[in-house]
């Protein structure tokens, strides 16, 4: 008798309209969702992490701004570093470490249509493993598969980003100052390669962080599709 009244109270709460669409959200998170879907599903939450991860790091300043991304002096060059700052070079430091950063938000802006084209090879138990995995597992399936293919395309994408940045112009000075401290070893690290890398790594940590919004956060599933896949609380099986 409790359940009828509370189902009695419940239902004087909304219309036949209103209620309908509640009741058959409700349902859709225990149907299983089909193969299909769940593939259509995995691929539109990684092409919607993509859009707005490429959205946030291709924005001013959003490597220089972000400390989970942002890209430092090259490691290899710390000495340099440290010796041009002792010289009084620390403004041109900061200035050259700047600029690393906008050449990688600059690279970003070129990134989305080569993480989509990436997605579309994902076979059916490849997205079925990522969508039982871990929170990154999509982001962790997309760089093992194609980390390689992405640099080698993204290498004149790196080139021109700098160039366009003018990324010489702040690095010539401070290597050439320290070049020309006497017994100091010469050091010219390759800076189109290290962005490069440092660019890869700040996109798939950004990745990461929306796949893990979409996996845990309703609010970030933005399509049907989106909130039937990840929100399916049943077991690990297709209908």
């Amino acid at each position: 008798m409790r359940k009828i009244a509370f189902l009695l109270s419940f239902s004087l709460l909304f219309s036949c309209d209103q209620l309908l669409p509640l009741l058959e959200s409700a349902g859709s998170l225990n149907t299983p969702p089909t193969k299909s879907e769940v593939s259509s599903g995995i691929k539109e939450a990684l092409t919607v992490g993509i859009k707005n991860t490429v959205l946030k790091t291709s924005s001013v300043n959003g490597f220089l701004n972000n400390s989970l991304i942002k890209i430092p002096f090259p490691q290899e060059a710390a000495k340099v570093e440290s010796t041009v700052r002792n010289l009084g070079l620390g403004n041109k430091v900061d200035d050259f470490v700047a600029t690393l950063n906008h050449g990688a938000e600059e690279a970003s802006k070129k990134a989305s249509p080569i993480f989509v084209n990436a997605i579309t090879s994902m076979s059916i138990n490849d997205v079925y493993d990522v969508w039982r995995g871990d929170n990154n597992a999509a982001t962790v399936y997309l760089r093992n598969n194609t980390e390689s293919d992405l640099q080698i395309a993204f290498q004149p994408v790196i080139k021109q980003a700098l160039e366009k940045v003018n990324l010489t112009k702040y690095w010539n000075p401070l290597i050439n100052t320290y070049n020309k401290i006497p017994l100091v070893q010469k050091m010219n690290p390759n800076l189109d390669e290290y962005v490069l890398d440092k660019t890869l790594d700040g996109l798939f940590t950004m990745l990461a962080l929306e796949e893990g919004k979409i996996r845990e956060d309703p609010a970030a599933r933005v399509s049907d599709l989106l909130k039937k896949v990840f929100g399916y609380q049943g077991t690990s099986s297709f209908q």
